[in-house]
Formats: C-alpha cells, structure tokens, sequence
C-alpha cells in the first residue's frame, strides 16, 4: 500500500468519502430547515444551501484538523516546499466544496423537477463554497499549530462558537460572515453584486490564511508575497461589501400569481400553492364585508411596511406557508378593521364581531352583557349577521358598540325570545316586544356558538 506521507492513499480516499457522505448529509439537513416553508423559489434554496453552513462549516473545519493533526505527525518536523506543503489542504478543500456541489445539485433537481419562482444566483452559490474553504483553512492551520488527538473535537466547536458568536454581534460583522440575512423575504431581492464582493472577501481572507501557513512552514518569501496579495484582495472585498446598502429591492418587475374567482386573490408567484386556502379564507370575509365601507374584491400579497391602502384592495402579509398562514393573514386584516377600544365593555362587543368575520367561534367575553351579547349574535342566520354590520359597521369600526346593538339596552325591560331566521333587512331587524327599542330583541342567554 502506497503511503503518502505517513498517511495511506487509501486511507484519504476512504476518509474523504466519508467526510463527503457526513457533510452531503449535515448539508441538506441544514437547508432542508433553512428553507422558508411553501416558498418555491431559487433565492430561497440559494439563502439556504448559504444558511447550511452553520452545520457543515465546523465539521468541515473538523475533517481538515483531523488530517492536518496525521500530516504533521508523519512529517516529524521535515521542511516541506511551498507546492508540497499546499497538495494536501487544497485536496481537503476540493472534498469539502465537491459535498457542497453535491448538496445544491439535490436541491437544484428537487427544485428543477416544480415550478421555481426567481432566479438561480452563481454568486450566491460561490458565497457557499467560499464560506465552506474558509472553515477548512481554519481547521487545517488549527490542526497543524496543535497536533493533538482531541484538536478535530476543538477546531469543530470552536469555529461553531466562533462563528455563531459573530452573527448575534454588530451588524457590519454580521455582513462579512460566510451566511445569509434571515429571515428570507421573498419580496427583497438578493443582489447578485453584495455576493460577489463576499465571495472576493471570504477566497482573500482563505488564500490569504492559506498562503501565510505554506510560507510559515516552507520558508520561501514567493508565498507570503502571495498571501500578501490575497489580503489585498480580502481588503477590497470588504470595502465594496460594507459600502452596499443592507436591503437591496428588488429590480425585476414582479408578475403576480392570481386566482381570479370568487375574489381575485394575488400572492407572490413563490406562494402561489397558498392560493387555494387564502382565497377560501378571504372569500368569506369578503362575503361578511359586502355593503360596508371595507368591502373588498381584490386581496394582495405586499412586503411587510407596505401598506398603502387602495380602493376595493385588501393588503396582507403573508411570511410563509406553514399551516395556519390564512387563518393568520386574516386575523391580521380583521384587526386592522376596527382600532383595540380603550375600555374592557367596548372591547368585548368588538371582539364579538371579529371573531364572527375571522370565522372564529364567538367569545362568551368576561362581562355578563358580552355573553348574552354573544348569545343573540349567535342566533341570527348567517344573512341576518351580515345585514346587521352594514347597518352598524361605522360604530364597529369607531369602537361605539354596546349592548343596545346586541338587542339589550334600557328600553328592553329584559331579555326576550330569538329572532326569526328570516331574510332580508325587514327579517333580520324586525321590532321586538319592547316597545320603543329600534334593535331585535335578546334570547335568554345560553352558550355561544361558533360563526355561521
């Protein structure tokens, strides 16, 4: 068996499959929980093969430990030349950016086999790769300065410390680091030029830390030249990188995706599956809404601060499509109806009414008038209801409800039986026993039931 170095050929060729094998597995791990959930986009493997590093980096860092630690020991202190003494880390560096390739070319066929919003980025991607070379310099020249059995163990956790510690510090740190802003907005565009200027920084700072070890351990001055070089190019990375502005817009046009029936409902066309259960969701509530100042045809995805009111248009924000998006996105807009009241009475009348339009079952409300209010709101038909708010939608919306819109109030001595389920405007709010009471009469209070 051929040795190289004190290290069998063999023994490489089987290491690096396995550290293949680890970082490919650990790889798609990581991004598989990185990606935003339902969003079928390139930018959103592109944030997450970059997000997996996290995970890959430091056992990359680890294998590259492992096998400067058996490199070191086998040379027992011989001069290496500046070529010899760079084979080796360069061939750890191929292993560990061929499992990178190898992870976003799962994810690429995943993404090929569906319909992907967006565009691939080439430089995203090299910001993957030059982040993963970046941790197996770090764990190679930790392997050689300390050629000890527990120095994989430590140059892993330690550059998972290190660099976990950087990203929760100050922003401008944040931005040099081989990793991702999270989390991903679909709506801000990725700038193929900010990753660019990252890549240049991330290969400087390796080639330059690469570089300085063959000159340290090889004693020739032509590779600290070179390393002197790649500090340069480090250097002009990180200007042009902290010179970007930090959210880039996006400058595409984007096409919405729509679903033009019942109600046209556009999202961004990487959510385009969430159609079905938001227009289903929104559908009703535009139902619940006709003939009040908020009716509404037209429900559309925007960024979060972008709320600019348009008429007949509702604005929602929808972050992912992890279960309950809708039911959420809904509540969201239901809220914006009508400001929170100031006191717990009014609070409660109005908490009645958005549970109704988000589909919720109506609270019973800490105040006995809330459960008697909630109560004969339960018992109207679902037309009644509807009849009933855009009679009453202003006092809703201005926080002015109160018993009297319930059926109660003074001129009602007490509380009276249901109204009929009938239709129409004249059904719904047709004179109770109370004589002088311009509201339908109350049903004895009994338990409130979900919305009709």
């Amino acid at each position: 068996m051929l040795e190289h170095r004190g290290v069998s050929r063999e023994e490489l060729k089987h290491s690096a499959l396995v550290a293949v094998g680890i970082l490919l597995a650990l790889g798609l791990l990581a991004a598989w929980s990185v990606l935003v959930p339902g969003i079928s986009a390139w930018e959103n493997i592109v944030v997450a093969v970059i997000g997996s590093l996290r995970l890959t980096g430091p056992v990359a860092a680890a294998f590259a430990a492992w096998v400067a630690v058996r490199k070191r020991r086998a040379l027992r202190g011989r001069l290496l030349g500046a070529w010899h003494a760079l084979r080796v880390p360069l061939a750890i560096l191929g292993v560990v950016v061929g499992s990178f390739g190898a992870t976003v070319t799962v994810l690429a066929v995943k993404a090929a086999l569906t319909e992907q919003a967006g565009h691939l980025a080439p430089t995203g991607l090299a910001v993957g790769a030059a982040g993963l070379t970046l941790y197996g310099v770090i764990g190679w020249v930790i392997g050689w300065l300390l050629p000890w059995t527990v120095t994989p163990l430590l140059a892993g956790v330690g550059c998972y410390a290190l660099f976990t510690t950087l990203a929760v510090g100050p922003a401008w740190v944040e931005r040099l680091l081989p990793a991702a802003s999270e989390p991903y907005d679909p709506f801000e565009g990725l700038s193929p030029a900010a990753f660019a200027n990252q890549s240049l920084w991330l290969l400087g700072l390796t080639a330059a830390l690469l570089l300085a070890w063959a000159a340290v351990v090889s004693r020739r001055p032509l590779a600290l030249a070179v390393a002197l070089l790649a500090v340069l190019a480090a250097a002009v990375g990180m200007a042009r990188l902290l010179g970007e502005p930090r959210a880039v817009a996006a400058t595409d046009p984007m096409i919405y995706s729509c679903q033009e029936w019942p109600i046209t409902v556009c999202v961004h066309p990487g959510m385009r599956s969430g159609l079905t259960e938001l227009g289903a969701v929104f559908t009703t509530i535009a139902a619940r809404l006709t003939g009040t100042p908020a009716a509404f045809s037209r429900v559309e995805q925007r960024p979060r601060g972008d709320d600019a009111p348009a008429q007949g248009v509702v604005v929602v924000h929808v972050d992912d499509l992890s279960p309950g998006f809708a039911a959420r996105a809904a509540a969201e807009f239901v809220e914006r109806l009508a400001r929170p009241c100031g006191d717990v009475q009014a609070d409660g009348y109005r908490a009645i009414v958005t549970a109704w339009l988000r589909g919720e079952p109506l609270p019973s409300g800490p105040l006995p008038g809330h459960q008697a209010a909630a109560a004969w709101f339960s018992a109207l038909a679902e037309s009644q209801r509807r009849d009933w708010l855009r009679m009453f939608y202003t006092d809703f919306a201005t926080c002015r409800l109160k018993a009297s819109h319930f059926g109660g109030g003074p001129a009602n001595g007490g509380l009276s039986r249901p109204l009929p389920h009938g239709h129409g405007r004249a059904a719904a709010f047709a004179p109770g026993e109370a004589v002088g009471s311009p509201y339908p009469t109350m049903p004895s209070p009994r338990s409130a039931t979900g919305a009709g």
